[in-house]
């Protein structure tokens, strides 16, 4: 590759070097690629992060601490004391609050890959974060106001594991050559295998969800049995487990393929990390369930969801790859 067409190392290609025009951005300091990838890897665990809290507040029961939205109540948008029990307002609000954490992280990430000129395709991930987030708050003033039914908590949950993927997937973008060509590394077999594993995924988290919603942590004691999924849990859980073994064997017959045709790329560390996550996920969600569904186990349980649904991103990222950008 020619002086030319290489990218330095702050990110941005030689030739599109942003130069100071006298625009908004250009008063910023030019961020380093290392820059750039702690900010792209803060979103990662900012996304992952929101889901833990999100699960404390419905294993702690504190899901209608702030009984409205957008206030906490309807005469404040902060914790009135005697409103609510103090412990529940304290995890509700807290939780509302690692939003705004997270759309300052987001922005950070935009204007940082705006300065550095990067390529369209990591702007156009990197918008995803904030309107995802806005999205997400939405979603969750709806789930407040329905009063934690279980479907809306479901669809709380959900938008919360696709932005995990889109940010690890932005995450391992970062780091590659914008003036560099994609190459696809894996085949068009294994490429369909991907798809229909990130398919299985989505099944296991629709399921798990469903399993939440007919089980004992509704999100706040004053939810009847009446205003729970109808449906028998013992049959929800088998189902969902049944689910994550059909996802494990298509990963193993994936990481399998990939080795037998020494596939270039992190594509095989990535999937062979995944495995192992599934793994320890599996021993935690019998744990729980053999254990009467412990509040702890479930918050391990949610957070582990996030962090597979995350690496899965990543594996997803690593099937089309581009020269990395050398220092």
């Amino acid at each position: 590759m020619t002086s030319t067409s290489r990218a330095t190392s702050s990110g941005t290609p030689a030739e599109t070097t942003p130069k100071a025009d006298g625009g908004p951005l250009s008063r910023l300091p030019m961020p380093s690629l290392r820059a750039q990838k702690g900010i792209a890897l803060a979103n990662v665990i900012a996304q992952i992060g929101i889901m833990t809290t999100g699960v404390t507040v419905r294993v702690t029961a504190s899901g209608l601490g702030c009984e409205s939205w957008p206030r906490c109540n309807q005469d404040s948008f902060v914790p009135v004391p005697g409103a609510a029990p103090a412990l529940h307002q304290a995890v509700e609000f807290g939780n509302r609050l690692l939003t705004f954490v997270l759309v300052a992280v987001a922005v950070a990430l935009i204007l940082a890959l705006h300065r550095a000129g990067r390529r369209k395709q990591l702007l156009v991930l990197a918008w995803m974060m904030p309107l995802g987030i806005v999205a997400q708050a939405v979603i969750g003033g709806i789930t407040v106001l329905a009063g934690l039914a279980w479907w809306t908590v479901a669809l709380h949950l959900l938008p919360s594991m696709v932005l995990a993927w889109v940010a690890a997937i932005l995450f391992v973008r970062i780091g590659e050559d914008d003036a560099a060509a994609p190459r696809r590394v894996i085949p068009t077999p294994l490429r369909w295998l991907t798809v229909l594993s990130a398919v299985l995924l989505a099944c296991v988290l629709v399921s798990g969800t469903m399993v939440t919603g007919a089980g004992p942590h509704a999100g706040d004691a004053r939810i009847g049995v009446a205003d729970r999924l109808q449906l028998p849990i013992q049959w929800l859980v088998h189902f969902h487990a049944e689910l994550m073994v059909g996802y494990v064997c298509l990963l193993i017959g994936l990481v399998a393929g990939l080795m037998a045709l020494k596939t270039p790329g992190p594509a095989i560390r990535r999937g062979a990390i995944l495995i192992g996550l599934i793994a320890l996920q599996a021993v935690v969600g019998i744990t729980q369930y053999q254990l009467g569904v412990p509040e702890l186990l479930v918050v391990i349980h949610v957070t582990l969801a996030g962090t597979i649904t995350a690496v899965t991103g990543a594996l997803w990222a690593a099937g089309t790859i581009r020269d990395r950008i050398r220092s």
